[in-house]
């Protein structure tokens, strides 16, 4: 088994009390009792997996010497570490990107700055809901299964289109559970075991764990998509995946002579191009809203969603594509969930014409906290470099050297959830990275840089520390 995969499986293992060797003993004999790790499957060679978690190799030894006193591993010179019993065949693999296994763990006490998305409901959405009921009395003859989306809420997105200068009719509008879902389907649409698929690098963890499941083949491309031409030449991608405004995890937006460019070699080429909008709209004071790339072609794919702008509960976002494919992609959404929460879908059809006044406020809120967080960490911790962005969630953030896996375990027992840039860069260049968002309160924000500060000075300890990683391109 890959180190860095079997540590993202691991989880938050090392942030409860006791030992290092007892909790990492715990959280594999979780795995194996779980079946996540199968009769016959590899752990990683001792010195491999206590370099990737930055612990001692006492600390691995000792974990595993207990396992394999309870009969649950078995270690052989010469074929390494193995779980106990005979190879089976090995259940579906479940999901490793280590943002979404954070949501998976109780909270207690980690200062979460892995995953990015507002930690409560606004009053507008409040006042959404409270409009919404009377609408719920009145319906009837509706069972609720609306596979594309209510056609309340398809109208009034297909209306803010429009109204962006991209005219649109509800036919070409898809409402799915959140931006993920919207993912998730267009992978399934367009993507067969091997085919190659285009996306920047870093990009979106939860595009890359989309498009994995379906067996793609991911190739990598600046975030500026600076050589597109000659990627999609070479690479002959059945898709491009791009975040051309407000860019997870680096801030980039992609100024307006590039976007009209990139989108026209796409079509030169004739590769489907995504656009993934879910951060379009977050952009800091005075900060306009970029144009959506399908301004310049109208079969550009594009995705949006309510959970990054109004609330992470909020599970509704969209897609918005030519007619036939829309209907193409209903008939596959049929088969996952008849379609999503009609209350939901009747409250962000309220809401989004009154979004002004929220975006307005966030956006000073995300700035000053932007900020923030960007002073502590001068101050705190002066050799990481944390390059100001323009708007979005997250700073990408360089360590001056080893790398943000390892350090990410050691931030975990520090009591700090940060996101490793390995998981987020199919190229391997992000892994002397770390992703932190900056949407806590700054009292909660200023605490984890100190702990951030103190893990570092631990982590800047240690003997044989991994080399400088080389400088990448964004």
């Amino acid at each position: 088994m890959e180190p860095i995969g079997f540590v993202e499986r691991l989880g938050r293992w090392s942030s409860g009390r006791g030992a290092l060797y007892l909790l990492l003993a715990v959280r594999i004999r979780t795995l194996i009792d779980d079946g996540e790790l199968p009769p016959g499957a590899p752990l990683p060679p001792d010195r491999t997996l206590a370099a990737a978690l930055a612990v001692g190799r006492s600390t691995v030894v000792a974990a595993y010497d207990l396992l394999c006193g309870e009969g649950r591993i078995v270690r052989r010179q010469g074929s390494g570490t193995r779980v106990a019993g005979p190879p089976s065949a090995a259940a579906r693999p479940t999901t490793e990107a280590p943002a979404f296994l954070h949501l998976l763990e109780p909270r207690d006490g980690v200062i979460m700055l892995a995953c990015a998305a507002p930690d409560s409901p606004p009053p507008e959405l409040v006042e959404a809901y409270a409009h919404t009921v009377p609408r719920l009395a009145e319906i009837a003859g509706d069972i609720g299964y609306h596979p594309m989306g209510h056609v309340t809420l398809r109208e009034a997105i297909a209306e803010r289109y429009t109204a962006r200068g991209l005219s649109t009719g509800p036919d070409r509008i898809l409402i799915t559970t959140g931006g993920q879902q919207a993912l998730t389907l267009l992978a399934r649409a367009l993507i067969r075991p091997g085919d190659r698929v285009l996306v920047q690098a870093p990009t979106y963890f939860g595009a890359l764990e989309a498009f994995r499941e379906e067996g793609a083949a991911l190739h990598t491309a600046p975030v500026t998509l600076s050589g597109f031409a000659g990627a999609l030449s070479q690479i002959k991608p059945v898709f491009a995946y791009a975040m051309s405004s407000f860019h997870n995890p680096t801030g980039t937006v992609i100024p307006s002579p590039a976007r009209q460019r990139i989108v026209a070699e796409a079509g030169a080429a004739g590769v489907p191009l995504i656009d993934d909008e879910v951060l379009s709209d977050l952009g800091f004071p005075g900060e306009p809203v970029p144009p959506p790339l399908a301004v310049h072609d109208d079969r550009v794919i594009t995705i949006g969603s309510l959970s990054k702008i109004v609330w992470g509960g909020l599970r509704v976002g969209w897609l918005r594509a030519p007619a036939p494919f829309i209907a193409r992609l209903a008939r596959m959404r049929t088969v996952l969930d008849l379609g999503g929460n009609v209350p939901a879908q009747l409250a962000a059809a309220d809401l989004l014409p009154r979004l002004a006044p929220l975006l307005q406020r966030s956006a000073a809120e995300r700035r000053s906290r932007h900020d923030h967080l960007r002073a502590e960490l001068a101050r705190s911790l002066p050799s990481w470099h944390a390059p100001a962005v323009r708007g979005g969630q997250t700073l990408w953030i360089r360590l001056p050297h080893g790398d943000g896996q390892s350090f990410a375990q050691q931030a975990l027992r520090h009591g700090v959830a940060v996101l490793p840039g390995s998981g987020l860069d199919p190229s391997g260049a992000g892994a002397g990275h770390i992703r932190l968002h900056f949407l806590a309160e700054p009292t909660d924000l200023t605490e984890a840089v100190r702990r951030l500060a103190t893990a570092w000075h631990d982590y800047d300890a240690r003997p044989n520390r991994l080399p400088y990683p080389p400088a990448m391109a964004v």
